[in-house]
């Protein structure tokens, strides 16, 4: 009776295991960037990060979302600003090294994939949700290939960074637009 049950038991949950999957970012084309604003736009992005994202991409079950920035690899394209935004005057990237967001919920509403998380940058933890477009496709080899593209925009001073630079004080914008675009495949 035992053995039956444990056998029953087996087959009814292994259909939600087997749903599951992992997702393989192409860093090629995959990119987590921002915009922040003085009197000019500055655009730059993280070279170096960590994309975790597993459940099953059709119905979301399951689904979770992790990704973790190397704060050090700021990148402006701008030797010397990018050094001063590694600095204690913005991200202290020596104290912080990495910039954080983990999923607590994933769902769909009116056509996005919605992720709400936290959001651990600069020693703060807050809640924030981001709204991402889904497509699908085949990449030029002929794979299929999935695009997720998220933008969302945050307060800088809700997590401290820039707040004590006298530059920032003056000129930098509070908002800066985070722009996320992970493409890659589901197996």
């Amino acid at each position: 009776m035992r053995r039956a049950l444990a056998a029953l038991l087996l087959v009814t949950t292994l259909p939600a295991f087997a749903a599951d999957k992992v997702f393989t970012p192409d860093t090629i084309h995959s990119r987590i960037g921002f915009t922040a604003k003085t009197l000019f736009k500055v655009e730059g992005a993280f070279d170096k990060y960590q994309v975790s994202v597993s459940g099953d991409p059709d119905s979301l079950a399951n689904a979770k979302v992790k990704i973790v920035i190397d704060t050090a690899s700021i990148n402006t394209d701008n030797g010397t600003r990018d050094n001063h935004l590694k600095s204690a005057d913005f991200f202290d990237a020596a104290k912080y090294p990495a910039i954080t967001f983990t999923s607590k919920h994933i769902w769909k509403q009116d056509g996005h994939v919605m992720v709400g998380g936290t959001l651990d940058m600069h020693g703060v933890q807050k809640d924030i949700v981001i709204p991402f477009d889904m497509s699908f496709g085949k990449n030029g080899a002929g794979n299929d290939t999935w695009s997720y593209e998220g933008e969302i925009k945050i307060n800088r001073d809700d997590w401290g960074v820039g707040g004590a630079d006298i530059v920032a004080k003056i000129g930098l914008k509070k908002e800066v637009a985070l722009d996320l675009q992970l493409v890659g495949f589901w197996h």
